[in-house]
């Protein structure tokens, strides 16, 4: 049987102490921990505190699902071929050649193990990004001082979803009073932007834009804009840029 007594309260209360109390520092703090940003001492109260509150678990989960489209944009880099020598060089101490040889024997056995489940991982990979569309596209808005503020990204379906990152640009998706936020696209050679409409006037944390509504493309320019209430009537952007970007093509397979 399971429950919460003065123990757990005091371990919670151990576990956060330190750390900021405000949602806006949480995320702030969170996201710098998901980035690998933190000191030793700060990420170790991070995972502590992820243990025991859930408001933790949730602002970290939250800025690893944002970021983990961006994960693909980074290259596999192959190891150097003398690493395994150079790794046991470091950690062991010259031996005789029987046992450094039968040590050899040991680690071209442990390689070749390691490939063959690098080998499977990667088939099961393939499979699995075989089913998947073997581009997608990912914007990242930025402000006016050049902070990452809006997470773009196509989905299977190739609907767009907007996430807000209000943790690294400051800002949050809300209009200010008597104003709407107007979303527009620009397609490459456009004479004109197409209007993708107005956000709510609540704060928005997710959007998405059906693809029966929009068809998004690489290089692509989405921006949002402040404009009075109702929107813009003339067809074009008329106030401010809040947040632009532009669509990039992501491989989704290497």
């Amino acid at each position: 049987m399971s429950g919460t007594g003065p123990g757990t309260g005091a371990a919670a209360s151990v576990a956060l102490d330190g750390l900021p109390t405000s949602v806006a520092g949480r995320e702030v703090m969170a996201g710098d921990y998901v980035i690998g940003l933190l000191d030793t001492r700060h990420a170790q109260r991070v995972r502590a505190a992820i243990q025991v509150d859930p408001a933790w678990r949730e602002a970290v989960a939250t800025w690893e699902a944002r970021l983990a489209p961006l994960t693909v944009l980074a290259r596999p880099e192959p190891p150097p071929g003398n690493v395994w020598d150079r790794i046991e060089a470091r950690v062991a101490p010259a031996e005789a050649p029987r046992v450094r040889q039968e040590r050899r024997s040991y680690h071209i056995w442990r390689v070749v193990a390691g490939l063959a489940v690098l080998g499977m991982l990667g088939a099961a990979g393939y499979l699995y990004y075989a089913r998947r569309p073997a581009e997608r596209l990912i914007a990242v808005l930025a402000n006016d001082r050049n902070l990452p503020g809006v997470l773009l990204e196509r989905d299977r379906k190739g609907d767009l979803t907007f996430i807000n990152l209000p943790a690294a640009s400051g800002r949050v998706l809300q209009a200010p009073s008597g104003k709407v936020l107007q979303i527009w696209a620009v397609a490459v050679g456009a004479q004109a932007p197409t209007n993708l409409g107005v956000l709510p006037y609540e704060p928005v944390r997710q959007l998405t834009i059906p693809a029966r509504l929009f068809t998004p493309a690489p290089d692509m320019v989405i921006q949002i804009t402040v404009e009075q209430e109702g929107g813009s009537t003339t067809g074009r952007p008329i106030g401010p840029t809040i947040f632009v970007g532009r669509l990039a093509t992501v491989s989704a397979a290497r």
